[in-house]
């Protein structure tokens, strides 16, 4: 029976220095798919390569030796010494390689728990995997899994419900601020990191447009083309924020780039309609004592942070769920596995034909009632000779592993050609 193995090294084990150095791109991956299937010891070979991991899914004839050739081409493959990665590597078999890779798909084993990308990065390694003909019976089957414990994990748990990103969780605020942040006008004052992907969220949640300030005029014309907005200058910010229903900001200045006074006049112009201030700057750019004016809403990088901290604690909470629905796939799928051993299969054959014999059998009897014992004996020993005869090609065929040379393609097929596990 072909072991299933998961060697490969992540951000807890490895720094980005290695992850980098021993990374592969799409074309990269094919060909190690083609060298790895080269091996003898080697049946079947899925590789999962993200920024963050760099993961090598096998089935085996030979687990040691498997382990070594991996090693050894991911040494050879990338011109790095296995001494300068191997202390990072970790070594999973069995249920626990399974165990593995569904909680990876199921982002429980990710930086940031709960992110939905890995999903997709695993979907794009197992066609690339099929495309190079490296995954068969056993890894199409636990890909499959795969993505179905995945899907349950995200529709039955709250693990990605939460914003767990500062600029994702200013948005959510300004969801709950507005109703919805359709059409709203956007002001972003400075052009940090956060606050532009605050600005991309806003344009996913078909925000209005975009207006941009910065103390460099040439770089605020060249983000606001990006954002398909319009740029003012610095001096003008006051002159824009009766315009505008979320303002964004996050830029280098020592002092407070909006005052109180500034905004207070602009409520009753505005009639009250809500002003939301995301402030991700340090040292702030909004004066804190905007937030006491009714109907305005200031919230800094320490107030999202603190909403992001309560969302991970969400998250992990509903990971307990996710490890739950997890153990129960791992235990499903190493039943089929066993399955796909020659004896289970052969007795679940004759156990299934045997009952529809016996079915069919009592029908027939009732329906030539009265019989005498004698008849009725013919027609039982008849029946069994008939289920024996039909079984004695098959049951021979998988004795002896099949005319394709793999048992477990030869017993999967015999599986779904009988319906075994319905």
């Amino acid at each position: 029976m072909h072991e299933i193995i998961l060697l490969g090294l992540n951000h807890n084990t490895a720094p980005v220095e290695i992850r980098e150095c021993l990374a592969f791109n799409g074309n990269e991956t094919q060909i190690a798919l083609k060298k790895l299937m080269a091996q003898p010891s080697i049946t079947e070979v899925l590789l999962v390569s993200t920024c963050n991991r760099i993961e090598v899914l096998l089935t085996v004839k030979n687990e040691n030796q498997a382990v070594d050739i991996a090693k050894s081409f991911l040494s050879g493959f990338k011109k790095i010494p296995i001494s300068d990665f191997e202390e990072s590597l970790y070594f999973f078999n069995g249920d626990e390689a399974v165990r593995h890779i569904f909680r990876v798909a199921s982002s429980l084993d990710s930086m940031m728990v709960g992110e939905p990308q890995i999903l997709g990065q695993i979907k794009e390694a197992y066609r690339i995997a099929t495309m190079a003909k490296s995954s068969s019976v056993i890894l199409n089957r636990l890909l499959h899994k795969t993505f179905f414990v995945a899907k349950r994990v995200r529709s039955e748990t709250g693990i990605g419900d939460h914003a767990v990103s500062i600029s994702y969780a200013a948005i959510e605020l300004g969801k709950k601020i507005f109703g919805t942040l359709e059409n709203k006008e956007v002001l972003l004052i400075g052009a940090g990191e956060m606050a532009e992907l605050a600005v991309e969220h806003l344009l996913n949640n078909r925000s209005g447009h975009i207006t941009v300030a910065n103390r460099t005029f040439d770089h605020g014309v060249n983000l606001a083309r990006r954002f398909k907005g319009s740029v003012v200058r610095f001096e003008e910010i006051a002159d824009v924020l009766n315009q505008v229903d979320v303002i964004i900001s996050s830029t280098g200045s020592p002092d407070f780039v909006i005052q109180h006074d500034q905004v207070k006049p602009l409520m009753r112009k505005r009639r009250n309609r809500p002003l939301f201030f995301i402030d991700i700057a340090v040292p702030r750019d909004i004066d804190p004592d905007i937030n006491r004016i009714s109907n305005v809403y200031v919230y800094d990088i320490d107030d999202l942070k603190e909403i992001v901290d309560e969302n991970i604690e969400d998250r992990n909470r509903e990971a307990i769920k996710a490890e739950r629905i997890i153990d129960e796939a791992v235990i499903r799928f190493r039943q089929w596995l066993t399955s796909l051993d020659v004896v289970p299969t052969i007795i679940d054959l004759r156990k299934k034909s045997n009952e529809l014999m016996q079915k069919e059998l009592a029908k027939t009897i009732n329906a030539l009632n009265p019989l005498s014992d004698k008849e009725r004996q013919a027609i039982e020993n008849m029946a069994k000779a008939l289920v024996n005869k039909i079984l004695h090609a098959p049951t021979t065929f998988l004795k002896q592993n099949g005319c394709y040379g793999d048992k477990a393609v030869s017993v999967d097929l015999a599986r779904k050609l009988f319906d075994l596990d319905s």
